[in-house]
């Protein structure tokens, strides 16, 4: 599966099969919660949860990449990424694009 952010791919004549979407809701576990609180204090990069939002990308990627699958595209172009905190300690991280199949 071919998944780019650009509207086209050099070379392939598109035939636009609909959008597709992947999402999942990630939450900040106690442990990781506290110490990346300290971390607040000092400043700097939370890694814990760079870690957790690119595990949340990755997943969200995985189930949009099957969706088009489903569909029996070849690629998925216009990729984009969306997250909201959907409650105190969630956030929800949606990648979505078109499918598309090679003429």
């Amino acid at each position: 599966m071919i998944l780019v952010n650009t509207d086209y791919i050099t070379g392939k004549e598109l035939e636009m099969l609909g959008l597709v979407k992947g999402a999942t809701i990630q939450s900040k576990n106690i442990g990781r919660d506290i110490t990346q609180s300290f971390k607040t204090l000092v400043g700097g990069e939370l890694g814990a949860y760079t870690d957790m939002m690119n595990q949340a990308r990755a997943l969200a990627t995985k189930r949009m990449a099957a969706e088009a699958e489903q569909l029996g595209a070849d690629a998925v172009v216009n990729v984009r990424y969306a997250s909201s905190a959907v409650m105190q300690g969630a956030a929800e991280v949606m990648a979505y694009g078109t499918a598309v199949k090679f003429r």
